[in-house]
């Protein structure tokens, strides 16, 4: 054998189906504006099969509204890369301490009996302040939601039965750590950042699993909640001029859930596409 085996040709050229086969639970695909719509979208363009949670509650409280579950199922439909490959969508309030371990096990037997891909994108948006407005009722449903639903998630996707080895976590933060903060959302950036800090423990805990963990802030993305002069002033902090879209941090999503990111893990991504703070 060479002392620097390479690829042969055939395995340099990209699948154009890199996830057939696959299945994976996208939490929070619940809007069409929203970033979970656009990485379920991703992943079913690369083959895989797709389970969406939403929890339509959540987003009717917002003043961005709520989307119509069907609606976005129809949307992941339309761009399935395999014919054999299947979405199907469901509710569930990750508030709850049952519901994580619920929907992997719901997600998985809908899509055959296995998960290989797990993208926790769902969040707790709202009812949040600086250090003078939150209480520990804020704290602890931001924590509920954001941070202990996601580490639920985590555990009961590891310990499915009927996975074979290997698996891909993905994870959201928000650009907590970085200059400026988040200190009119002190309960919502407390909750991301410990997401960002357990990435290096979780992706260590399951590596003998293969199971890759990484974790993407996607920068400021346009997903229907601002408007006007403060969406004009946050654009112009774009090299670019633009607000990152959906579909920015879904392809870094969706190209982390492949072979060719196999060798990537307990890493905290941004995908800013070069925002000034």
């Amino acid at each position: 054998m060479p002392l620097f085996p390479h690829p042969t040709p055939e395995a340099l050229r990209r699948d154009p189906l890199p996830l057939r086969g696959r299945t994976a639970l996208v939490t929070g695909a619940s809007r069409r504006g929203g970033i979970g719509h656009a990485v379920a979208r991703r992943l079913a363009a690369y083959g895989a099969s797709v389970y969406l949670h939403h929890h339509v509650p959540h987003d009717a409280e917002l003043p961005w509204g709520a989307d119509r579950p069907e609606d976005v199922a129809a949307s992941v439909r339309e761009a399935l890369g395999d014919p054999a490959a299947t979405v199907v969508h469901g509710p569930g309030d990750l508030a709850d301490p049952e519901a994580p371990a619920r929907l992997i096990a719901t997600a998985a037997g809908a899509l055959g009996g296995r998960l290989d891909i797990l993208v926790a994108n769902h969040a707790r948006s709202g009812r949040d302040g600086t250090l003078d407005e939150i209480d520990a009722t804020i704290l602890d449903d931001h924590w509920a939601v954001n941070t202990r639903s996601v580490l639920l998630l985590v555990q009961a996707f590891a310990r499915q039965p009927e996975r074979p080895r290997g698996g891909r976590v993905m994870m959201m933060t928000s650009g907590q750590d970085i200059a400026g903060g988040m200190p009119h959302e002190l309960a919502y950036g407390l909750q991301k950042g410990a997401l960002a800090s357990i990435t290096r423990s979780l992706s260590t805990t399951l590596a003998e699993q293969g199971i890759t963990v990484n974790t993407v802030n996607p920068g400021p993305v346009d997903t229907d909640y601002l408007t006007g002069a403060d969406y004009d002033a946050v654009a112009a902090r774009f090299p670019g001029g633009r607000w990152g879209m959906p579909d920015d941090p879904a392809r870094l999503i969706a190209w982390l859930a492949t072979d060719e990111a196999g060798w990537i893990t307990g890493q905290v991504i941004d995908s800013e596409g070069g925002f000034r703070r």
